[in-house]
């Protein structure tokens, strides 16, 4: 990516040229990805309700890898969902300096920044957010669906993947009629169906048990591995975090010194 290039011919980049379906990245190749993922500086957020000032996020400083398969661990209300979804693009800083994928946040517009998050970030929550009135392989296909492909086309390259999590067999299942690990699994699937270069997890194994959120954390980092992607992944179970590359603790909307786990 060219940060020397205009606003206006970014976002034309990211539609025509960056999009490669035969290699299935977004990017030309992992070589365009820049060096960091993420840079934050300073990051501060505030909520603001009538005399409530609620500052959650306290002058955050982080650099992530592209690449880099990160955690962020804290106890309830450090302000983990709130950095993930900043760095998501899903909500807005108070103040600082952010950059995402290379591309400066503050220089952007909203429909930029909506296009960047739809074509480059994918998101797996702790409840699976399935549509019910769709099958496993519908649901999968969708951000492929918003990105144009047409039905046929999106759903025979979900297909593959869907085997890959080990849902061969229940592409044509609603949600009820699966297992809340498969669930979860399709959800995972829909997440990467598109090789989103930045993966965000906020607590994507909180609702399941021990066994099924194992089972999800080995994939989560099959597929990133495979892919080159950048995981950041918030949780409260240690061994997710053990198993990262590193560990980002937040504590009263700070970064901590890392403290063993």
């Amino acid at each position: 990516m060219d940060n020397g290039s205009s606003l206006t011919e970014r976002p034309q980049a990211i539609v025509s040229s960056k999009i490669n379906r035969e290699s299935g990245r977004l990017v030309d190749s992992k070589r365009d990805l820049p060096e960091f993922a993420v840079v934050a500086h300073s990051i501060h957020k505030r909520y603001f309700g009538g005399e409530t000032d609620l500052e959650v996020l306290k002058g955050i400083d982080l650099e992530i890898r592209s690449g880099e398969i990160v955690a962020v661990v804290g106890p309830s209300g450090a302000g983990k969902s709130t950095l993930l979804h900043i760095l998501g693009l899903m909500d807005e800083i108070s103040s600082g300096d952010l950059t995402v994928l290379g591309w400066k946040v503050s220089e952007l517009k909203k429909d930029e920044k909506d296009l960047l998050r739809n074509k480059y970030i994918g998101f797996l929550f702790q409840f699976h957010c399935l549509l019910s009135e769709f099958t496993l392989l519908e649901n999968v296909a969708l951000p492929l669906r918003i990105q144009g492909l047409q039905s046929s086309v999106a759903q025979e390259q979900c297909r593959e993947l869907l085997a890959a999590v080990g849902l061969e067999k229940r592409f044509s299942h609603y949600p009820a009629q699966v297992s809340g690990g498969e669930q979860q699994r399709a959800a995972l699937a829909r997440a990467m169906v598109a090789q989103p270069a930045l993966l965000i997890c906020d607590e994507p194994t909180g609702n399941l048990d021990l066994e099924r959120g194992e089972e999800i954390r080995d994939l989560i980092w099959r597929v990133a591995r495979a892919h080159h992607t950048t995981v950041l992944i918030a949780t409260h179970n240690p061994e997710i975090a053990r198993n990262s590359d590193r560990i980002v603790p937040l504590l009263d909307g700070k970064v901590q010194q890392r403290s063993g786990l």
